[in-house]
């Protein structure tokens, strides 16, 4: 790239990913020594039940560009990445996972193309490396982001994410326990746009996302973000109300049409049944909203760090060529950014 960003920070959520962190580590420090002026790389861990922290502590300690951040449990991906987002010091961000499905060595494309004027650049995945599940929970997640950011936004969107620091001032006092990255960017970009980028199979382990965790994670999307199921639950309402008034003026016609023509018991019980449904679920989606406004009320946090590992100085551009996945890889001469 002719125009290089003056610096670039790199954060990663992590979950029980101690077995890939090390090459994770390596190769994108690779990539980014011999891109960026200076750069940091933030391991966010989200709770890990194996010995993930360790390893980013060891990571810390072998080069001081990597920071770790341990949080006090398990609170989801984009709290994760949010935590680790709000300490980047850098002028561009770039998030991916830990599984090396989003390689390294695609983050090069993300800055070129963010230097083409735009604000957020996605690494869209030229052909998904999941199980059928997964694709269908991602295609339903996919189509709520649509409604809730917009098509073009909602089309775009990947946890492989490239944005300017500055968009941050859009969300800085965001507070939420319950949150997405996608729609805290959308309040700040303006410009937003994605390219096809590689996606490689999980190197071990499994995905944290289940099919009812990505099912819940879209419910709690558009009931936090969106005022579609009120609008849902009011157009089903007025349905009803039009059905009611058929059955009504249908039951008087017949009345005085055939005078023996008495309703039955089990028309009568199936239209209740049916508008005491519809109360419900109105009712239901209503009790949603107002149970969102009562957990904000009490000030939950979006996360909690239990320990931070963070060097003082801030790697500059390290010496090239080396792709070897050890402690070698990882060092290398340095000195802080100015």
């Amino acid at each position: 790239m002719d125009n290089k960003p003056h610096s670039v920070s790199v954060v990663v959520p992590v979950y029980n990913s101690a077995s890939t962190l090390m090459e994770h580590a390596s190769r994108t420090v690779e990539v980014l020594s011999s891109l960026a002026h200076s750069y940091e790389i933030i391991y966010v861990n989200d709770c890990s039940r194996d010995d993930s922290w360790n390893v980013i502590k060891r990571l810390t300690g072998i080069n001081p560009s990597i920071v770790g951040l341990n949080l006090m449990h398990n609170y989801g991906q984009h709290n994760a990445l949010l935590a680790g987002i709000q300490r980047a010091r850098c002028d561009v961000i770039i998030t991916l996972d830990d599984d090396l499905q989003h390689p390294p060595e695609e983050i090069p494309r993300l800055l070129e193309k963010l230097e083409e004027g735009y604000d957020v650049v996605y690494g869209k995945p030229a052909e998904r490396q999941h199980k059928g599940w997964r694709n269908i929970g991602s295609f339903v997640l996919k189509s709520s982001l649509k409604v809730i950011l917009g098509a073009e936004m909602g089309k775009s969107s990947s946890a492989f994410r490239c944005f300017r620091a500055i968009l941050r001032r859009g969300f800085e006092n965001f507070t939420d326990a319950q949150l997405s990255i996608d729609v805290l960017l959308s309040w700040s970009a303006a410009r937003v746009t994605s390219i096809p980028v590689r996606h490689e199979t999980r190197k071990d382990g499994r995905s944290g996302y289940t099919l009812r965790k990505l099912l819940t994670l879209t419910f709690n999307m558009i009931t936090g973000y969106s005022s579609l199921p009120l609008r849902i639950a009011s157009t089903l309402g007025l349905l009803a109300s039009l059905v009611g008034i058929v059955m009504f003026i249908r039951i008087i016609i017949m009345r005085f049409i055939q005078t023996n023509n008495v309703p039955g018991f089990a028309f009568m019980a199936a239209e209740i049944a049916l508008f005491a449904g519809l109360q419900l679920f109105a009712i239901g989606v209503i009790g949603e909203y107002i149970a969102r406004l009562h957990f904000r009320t009490m000030g939950k946090p979006p996360y909690a760090i239990r320990e931070e590992a963070r060097s003082a100085e801030l790697t500059d551009r390290s010496e090239g060529g080396r792709g070897a996945h050890d402690e070698g890889a990882l060092e290398g001469p340095r000195r802080a950014a100015g």
